[in-house]
């Protein structure tokens, strides 16, 4: 009897800890590719950003969204952000300034695995103007 207690203690525990991670790294996959890390600030999560653009700059990102819906697997988040880029297309280089916001679906594993889907409407200042397109695949490592 205390061999399947413990067990099922044991059990409880690590689902308790993979439910409840606090931090996620990994890469999403875009117009270019990003490394992104989140971090949950109590039910919402900050997330940030590296990225770059096919053949002409980087760019750096901080999201702040809010959990709309989390049932400890799929969850549901949109919140407001910023990016600030840099860009060397031909003969014009330069700094980049952007506001925007973050609407997404992701979807956390039993195992310390999230996959997400968003879209990142932003506004760049400088250059480019609104973009609509951004469309991203998400895949990150939970601990």
């Amino acid at each position: 009897m205390k061999k399947i207690l413990a067990i099922t203690i044991a059990l409880l525990t690590v689902t308790a800890v993979a439910n409840a991670q606090s931090r996620a790294l990994g890469v999403r996959a875009a117009g270019g590719g990003e490394l992104s890390y989140q971090h949950n600030v109590g039910t919402n999560f900050a997330e940030f950003d590296l990225g770059w653009w096919m053949h002409d700059g980087f760019y750096v990102s901080g999201i702040y969204d809010f959990m709309v819906y989390d049932d400890g697997g799929f969850g549901f988040y949109a919140g407001p952000g910023a990016t600030v880029g840099f860009y060397n297309d031909g003969d014009k280089s330069g700094m980049n300034l952007g506001v925007g916001g973050q609407l997404g679906l992701e979807y956390k594993f039993g195992i310390p695995l999230q996959l997400s889907l968003d879209w990142r409407p932003m506004f760049r200042f400088m250059y480019g103007g609104l973009g609509w397109n951004s469309f991203a695949l998400g895949i990150r490592y939970l601990f």
